[in-house]
């Protein structure tokens, strides 16, 4: 892996790392603006928890040495999440900026997925 391919390996994944991290802890929180928007969204208060506690357990996967198996589940949890997001702001008529967050988070975990470095990946036999 070139070091370049290295650098922005790094600077995606934690950048992703803390997104996920910090609204993970709101979800977890409960803050009132983010159970505003759940609501608003038409999804339960209790997917709140059950998504930052999903977002918490991913960066770890993702930040743990070895597991590639494991990396890849998170990874895929997190594009399904980031797009699952998107998609429910489009479908409840929320402004193109609502989206950002979720558009930014999206592009970093493929962005981190696709420089990952080889011993973080699955071996096909």
């Amino acid at each position: 892996m070139s070091k370049r391919n290295k650098i922005i390996y790094w600077v995606a994944t934690i950048w992703m790392s803390l997104g996920m991290v910090s609204t993970g802890i709101v979800q977890i929180m409960h803050l009132e603006e983010e159970t505003k928007f759940i609501v608003e969204l038409g999804y339960p208060l209790y997917f709140l928890t059950l998504l930052g506690i999903w977002k918490i357990l991913g960066v770890i996967a993702v930040l743990i040495p070895k597991r590639p198996l494991l990396k890849e589940w998170a990874y895929a949890g997190f594009f399904f999440t980031m797009s699952g997001a998107i998609f429910s702001h489009i479908a409840a008529g929320n402004a193109l900026a609502e989206n950002f967050p979720a558009l930014l988070l999206l592009v970093l975990t493929i962005v981190s997925w696709f420089f990952r470095p080889d011993d973080k990946k699955v071996k096909v036999a």
